[in-house]
């Protein structure tokens, strides 16, 4: 089952994806320019194999909702999400209006 629904984040409705999966939920809220995901991001591959493609993400892990996604800590971040300001630590919802 995949969901999508608006979430608001300041004066912006971004877009939340759930993709309901056996054993687990894979989580996304994204804008025009990143994105934050559950736990299943690999920042890693983005860094290193990915990197040409300067891509904005960050992840947080334990989340089981999108209003928890938002709420949570990040726990790793893109090098380019680091350019703009993105740090491990700040929440889902702070990383994302540095992603506007």
């Amino acid at each position: 089952m995949v969901t999508i629904e608006p979430m608001q984040v300041g004066d912006h409705v971004l877009v939340g994806v759930e993709v309901k999966l056996p054993k687990t939920t894979l989580l996304s809220i994204s804008t025009d320019k990143g994105y934050i995901m559950c736990g299943a991001l690999d920042i890693g591959l983005l860094n290193e194999v990915l990197s040409d493609r300067k891509i904005i993400a960050a992840r947080a892990v334990g989340v089981r909702t999108l209003q928890q996604l938002l709420a949570a800590p990040l726990e790793s971040v893109t090098i380019e999400a680091e350019k703009l300001g993105i740090v491990p630590g700040m929440s889902g919802a702070e990383a994302l209006l540095l992603m506007m």
